[in-house]
C-alpha cells in the first residue's frame, strides 16, 4: 500500500522532502526486519511456531493502524522500525510449518499456495492509490482498516492453527541454543549458496515492489491510482499463476531427480533476468504496454523462484533448523534490500538512466543461476525420507 501511495504520503508527510529520505524509510523496514529474522525463526523452531505466527500478525496489524496516525517523518521511521520488528516473525515460522505438515510430494505446491495469500494481498494494498486521491477516504483510511482488520483475524487464527505434534522434532531441537543454530546453519556450504542465492534477485524484487508505482508515475505521467495497478497487479497476477505451475512442476520433477526443485527454481531465474534487462529499457522509451509485459515475464520468474526457497532448504538443513534457517534467509536478503532501495532512491535522485539500474540487477540476478545448481541436496532429507528414518 504504502508504495501505491508514495505520492499523497510524501505530500502529507512534508518532511519526507525527496526520493532518497524515502528509500531511507523503506530501507529502515528492511534492516530491522532482517535483524531479528533470526530470532523470530529460532523462537518458532524452539516453542511454537502457531503462537510465533499469531503474535506477529496482532503486533503487525497494530503497527499497521498506528502508521495512519503519524505525521512527521521521524514517527513514520518508528512505525516502519516497528513493523519490520513484528513482521520478522511470521515468514519464517509460517514457511516451516508448512513444511512440517507437507512432508511428500506436496511441499512446493503448499508453499507456492501460501505465496499466492501475499501475492493477493499485495495486488489488492496495488489499488491503494484509489483510495489515497478518494476525498472522503485517504491514506491514512487505508492503515485503519486493514490495521483493525488484521487485530481481529488474529484471534480466530490463535485457535484454529495448530503446531505439528511431531515429538522426536520437539526433542531434537528443545534445547538448541541460538548460537549453536547458527554454527550449525554456517557449517553448511548447501546452505551458504542458499542464502546468496536468495539474497542476490530478492533485491531486484525488492526494487520492483516498492518503487515501480512511483516509477511509471513519473516517467509515463500517470495518475497514481492507474500507477499503482499497473506496476502490481499484472505481474503478481502472473506469479499467481507461476506458483501454482512451479510447485506443481517442481513437485513432479522431484520424483525423478532430487535436484527437481533446484532446476524449477534456476528457470524463473533465466526469466528474471531478461525481464529486469528489458522493463528499465520500455519505460525510459515511454512504452507502459511493453513494460507491462517484462513485468508479466519477472512474476513468471518470481513465482517459480518463490515457491521453492523454503522446499530446498528443508533439502539442505534438518527439521529443528529449518525456520531458523529461513530466518537467516531474510537477515541477510532483506539486509541487501534495504540497500538497494536506498540505492535506488539515490540514483534517482542523480537522475541515473533506468536502463543502467535494472541492468545491473540483471547482471546480480545472473550470478544467481549458479549458485542454484551448486547447491547439493542431502539424501536424508529428500521428500519424507527424515520421516520414515
Amino acid at each position: 500500500m504504502i508504495a501505491a501511495m508514495q505520492q499523497s504520503v510524501m505530500q502529507d508527510i512534508s518532511d519526507i522532502g525527496s526520493d532518497t529520505r524515502w528509500g531511507l524509510m523503506l530501507g529502515q523496514f528492511k534492516w530491522v526486519y532482517a535483524f531479528f529474522s533470526p530470532l523470530g525463526g529460532w523462537l518458532a523452531d524452539r516453542y511454537s511456531k502457531k503462537i510465533t505466527i499469531c503474535g506477529s500478525l496482532f503486533v503487525w496489524s497494530v503497527v499497521t493502524w498506528a502508521t495512519g496516525q503519524v505525521v512527521t517523518y521521524n514517527g513514520l521511521l518508528w512505525t516502519r522500525t516497528l513493523m519490520g520488528i513484528s513482521e520478522a516473525f511470521y515468514i519464517p515460522a509460517a514457511l516451516a510449518l508448512i513444511a512440517d505438515y507437507h512432508t511428500g510430494h506436496t511441499r512446493s505446491r503448499a508453499v507456492g499456495i501460501h505465496q499466492i495469500g501475499i501475492y493477493s494481498g499485495v495486488i489488492i494494498g496495488s489499488f491503494a492509490g484509489y483510495v489515497a486521491d478518494a476525498p472522503s477516504l485517504g491514506w491514512r483510511w487505508a492503515f485503519d482498516l486493514t490495521g483493525l482488520a488484521g487485530v481481529i483475524y488474529a484471534l480466530p487464527l490463535l485457535f484454529f492453527l495448530k503446531d505439528q505434534p511431531v515429538a522426536s522434532r520437539q526433542a531434537k531441537g528443545a534445547n538448541t541454543t541460538l548460537a549453536a543454530s547458527f554454527f550449525a546453519l554456517l557449517g553448511n556450504g548447501s546452505f551458504i549458496l542458499l542464502v546468496l542465492y536468495f539474497t542476490l534477485p530478492a533485491m531486484a524484487g525488492w526494487v520492483v515492489r516498492d518503487w515501480m508505482p512511483g516509477v511509471l508515475r513519473k516517467e509515463l505521467n500517470l495518475q497514481q491510482g492507474i500507477a499503482g495497478v499497473s506496476a502490481v497487479v499484472y505481474w503478481q497476477g502472473a506469479a499467481i499463476a507461476s506458483a501454482i505451475f512451479g510447485g506443481w512442476l517442481a513437485d513432479y520433477w522431484m520424483r525423478r531427480t532430487s535436484r527437481g526443485r533446484i532446476y524449477v527454481s534456476a528457470l524463473g531465474m533465466c526469466c528474471i533476468i531478461p525481464a529486469m534487462l528489458g522493463v528499465g529499457i520500455v519505460i525510459s522509451q515511454g512504452s507502459l504496454s511493453l513494460a507491462v509485459a517484462f513485468l508479466i515475464l519477472f512474476g513468471i520468474g518470481w513465482g517459480l523462484f518463490d515457491c521453492n526457497n523454503m522446499p530446498i532448504l528443508s533439502q539442505i538443513v534438518p527439521p529443528h533448523l529449518r525456520a531458523t534457517g529461513y530466518g537467516v534467509m531474510n537477515m541477510v536478503s532483506i539486509s541487501c534490500g534495504g540497500l538497494a532501495d536506498l540505492g535506488f532512491g539515490m540514483l534517482r535522485d542523480k537522475q541515473v538512466p533506468l536502463q543502467l539500474i535494472f541492468g545491473a540487477f540483471a547482471s546480480i540476478a545472473l550470478v544467481s543461476v549458479v549458485l542454484v545448481l551448486l547447491i547439493r541436496p542431502r539424501a536424508e532429507l529428500s521428500d519424507g525420507l527424515e520421516e520414515k528414518k
